[in-house]
């Protein structure tokens, strides 16, 4: 496991602090939490990103008419 040294105002470490008493965790769990967030959000960004690329725009748009008026399966049920 690496060992990383960071450098933040002293408000905002204060305020770490406070957050991860709050959440009942140490601060470097609280880091790696946050880590593994912003982690998964750019992996899915990028995933999207690749999918969209070699996707078909029209039949997209088409879907995304779909789900607008209600014909996504998620939708029928109200």
């Amino acid at each position: 496991m690496a060992t990383l040294t960071i450098r933040m105002p002293d408000a905002t470490h204060e305020r770490l602090k406070r957050l991860a008493k709050a959440r009942n965790v140490s601060v470097n769990k609280l880091i790696e939490e946050f880590s593994t967030a912003a982690l998964v959000e750019f992996d899915v960004e990028t995933r999207f990103q690749v999918r969209a690329a070699r996707g078909n725009t029209k039949r997209g748009l088409a879907l995304l008419d779909k789900i607008e008026r209600g014909g996504a399966a998620g939708n029928r049920s109200r």
